[in-house]
């Protein structure tokens, strides 16, 4: 084996490597100019670091902790004082910068139910944003538009105000104006006009997500039939399960067909409840989210989520009126360690949950999402108790 060792490479060995197939235990990972090269075991450490160039490459011992691939967060709003709905260009860097920090290399830019005006306008900086040449941080692949066509019985943090039923005339100029920035739209599939909607989001290449939804268990399959593949914050904002009628979360549960979001941070779902979810999706039925609002990293305090006041208290987000959850404070790196540690999930599965699999989602798991040989270098390091150490996007240290 023939090391290619300039001055862009990375070493880093002494590491639990989590690969898409296996985890490389005490094992050795190195990339060049941003893409990963090769990997490797205790048995072939000394052949590969024996052959690299002291003075061209950067050794990381990773101290016998954890390698996983960057975090793909398909659902967040803001960060750090700062939201998706009106953030210009350098609050989209504060943003992404943010995340980053707390092992996002990929994200949706989310939105929450507005005017159409108001969401023209998002889609117009995002667009403008990912035509720069190179995104500083964490990479947003696109928009995901939250509503506005969503059930006005299970609104929870969207402003009811604003709530439609499907408009196939504003998804045509949204794709005409915007091409390719809309990755994902969540809806209310029992609303008058959804079925259609689904259909026409998914010849779009769209991700047809339910959420903010009354759908009996039905409704839900017949969604899937139209297209329909994803569903938001499983068990938040939707009709929960009935032995007589599974309703939305029993059609997410047993519909293979369905990827399932959850918010793993104890407050929005209790621990057993993802648990269950994990069992009954499998390892690559499931994603972490963190459906962050901008207040997150900010600490206790009152913020704004789509016009309506929110009270942060002890990390929590809840609505000043009504007391309902408004998004969350968490960031991926603690959605991960929460699953791990609190709902029982191996590390190998959590992984995949965030990163592999909304990386399938997305039709990017060619590029990113796991850590093989030829795919993108974003890479994090955690310590033994899974505590996030370092952060390369696309082979570039952020962390």
């Amino acid at each position: 084996m023939t090391l290619n060792t300039n001055p862009k490479t990375t070493f880093l060995y002494n590491a639990n490597i989590v690969t898409a197939d296996t985890t490389l235990m005490n094992g050795w990972i190195y990339w060049v100019d941003g893409r990963i090269e090769a990997m490797g075991t205790q048995a072939t450490f000394e052949a590969a670091f024996g052959k690299l160039n002291d003075a061209l490459t950067e050794k990381i011992d990773g101290a016998g902790g954890w390698v996983l691939p960057g975090f793909i967060d398909v659902h967040v709003h803001g960060g750090y004082g700062h939201d998706f709905m009106d953030a210009d260009a350098a609050e989209l860097d504060i943003i992404t910068r943010f995340h980053a920090m707390h092992g996002t290399s990929t994200m949706l830019a989310t939105t929450v139910t507005a005017p159409k005006t108001e969401l023209d306008l998002v889609l117009k900086r995002v667009t403008a944003y990912r035509k720069q040449a190179a995104m500083p941080f964490a990479q947003i692949l696109g928009v995901h538009l939250e509503g506005p066509f969503i059930s006005d019985q299970w609104c929870g943090a969207q402003n009811p105000s604003h709530i439609v039923a499907p408009q196939l005339a504003w998804l045509a100029d949204w794709t005409d104006r915007f091409p390719g920035t809309i990755r994902m739209q969540t809806l209310a599939p029992e609303t008058e006009g959804a079925l259609a909607y689904i259909t026409a989001l998914t010849q779009q290449g769209i991700i047809a997500a339910l959420g903010h939804t009354d759908a009996t268990y039905a409704q839900v399959e017949a969604a899937v039939q139209h297209g329909l593949s994803h569903a938001v914050h499983t068990f938040n904002a939707m009709r929960g399960l009935h032995h007589r009628e599974p309703g939305t979360v029993g059609a997410v549960m047993g519909n293979p067909a369905i990827m399932a979001e959850v918010i793993a941070d104890g407050h929005h779902v209790h621990p057993a409840a993802i648990s269950l979810l994990a069992q009954a999706k499998g390892p690559e039925g499931m994603l972490l989210i963190t459906d962050a609002m901008s207040a997150a990293g900010l600490g206790d305090g009152e913020f704004e989520l789509g016009g309506l006041s929110v009270i942060v208290r002890d990390g929590v987000a809840r609505l000043k009126e009504g007391d309902s959850l408004a998004g969350s404070t968490l960031t991926m790196i603690a959605a991960l360690r929460f699953a791990v540690l609190n709902a029982g999930i191996r590390i190998e599965h959590a992984s995949r949950m965030a990163s592999a699999n909304p990386a399938r989602q997305l039709g990017i798991e060619g590029t990113t999402g796991s850590l093989m040989p030829g795919l993108q270098a974003d890479v994090l390091l955690l310590n033994a108790q899974l505590e996030l150490e370092h952060v390369w996007i696309g082979g570039r240290s952020i962390r």
